[in-house]
């Protein structure tokens, strides 16, 4: 079943690479939700996303996710010792903190300029990343880390775009661009079709028969022959003995 998630991950990480310009280190904003479930379920989140990606990653969060999990009290106190941990990313609320669900949206609308991935458990969050474009989700199930399938805006987003070849215009010009360097693009010519020629005849129907040697009778056919003439033979001299 691991193997089987993994190859899933690489997919989606694929998809994500060659449509989004998604590169290494991979960027995951984390919230407090997403924090106090890998806690629950005692997952190793620095230890166990790498291999789950299979890349390297940086963890990240904000402030106004850490101030709202140290607003909550004592029941998120754990969750906040793990988010405390991970690189906190300039937001737009320094000055005026607000929830750490619309803050998360805001770092990844516009198209996610910076290639963020979102890791939370949060519903409402999640519902309104599904709606946007070029956003990876991931959450936890059952103990283990998901990374969500793209959403039906960002397929239909890259069909409209590329129709049903997901392979930018852009990528598509340069792989032209240097096919078209290194001299691996050849100018179509009209090929000329071969006028079919009369074939003569076929030369092994002109080769002359083989005359066959005369056969000799064998050696052992010669004896017979004797044999059966000496028996004849003696039979004559007895007869005309007799009479």
């Amino acid at each position: 079943m691991k193997i089987k998630r993994q190859k899933t991950a690489k997919k989606l990480l694929s998809f994500y690479k060659y449509n989004y310009g998604f590169r290494e280190p991979f960027q995951i904003l984390l919230d407090g939700t997403f924090c106090q479930a890998a806690l629950k379920n005692k997952i190793q989140i620095k230890e166990q996303m790498p291999k789950y990606l299979m890349g390297e990653i940086q963890l990240c969060t904000t402030s106004c996710v850490l101030k709202e999990l140290q607003s909550l009290g004592k029941e998120l106190y754990g969750a906040k010792l793990i988010a405390q941990r991970f690189q906190v990313r300039n937001c737009s609320h320094l000055k005026n903190p607000v929830g750490a669900s619309t803050c998360l949206l805001s770092m990844v609308e516009n198209n996610n300029p910076h290639h963020y991935f979102v890791a939370t458990q949060d519903q409402e969050l999640t519902v309104k990343i599904k709606i946007l474009s070029g956003v990876p989700l991931m959450y936890i199930i059952q103990n283990t880390m998901v990374l969500e399938k793209p959403s039906p805006k960002s397929i239909a987003q890259l069909q409209s775009l590329h129709g049903n070849q997901f392979v930018p215009v852009h990528q598509q010009q340069t792989i032209q661009h240097l096919k078209e360097e290194q001299g691996l693009v050849k100018e179509s010519e009209p090929r000329c079709k071969k006028r079919k020629r009369k074939g003569g005849p076929n030369p092994l129907s002109c080769l002359k028969k083989k005359v066959q040697p005369p056969q000799h009778p064998s050696k052992e056919k010669k004896q017979r022959r004797a044999r059966k003439k000496k028996r004849t033979t003696a039979s004559c001299v007895k007869a005309e003995a007799t009479m």
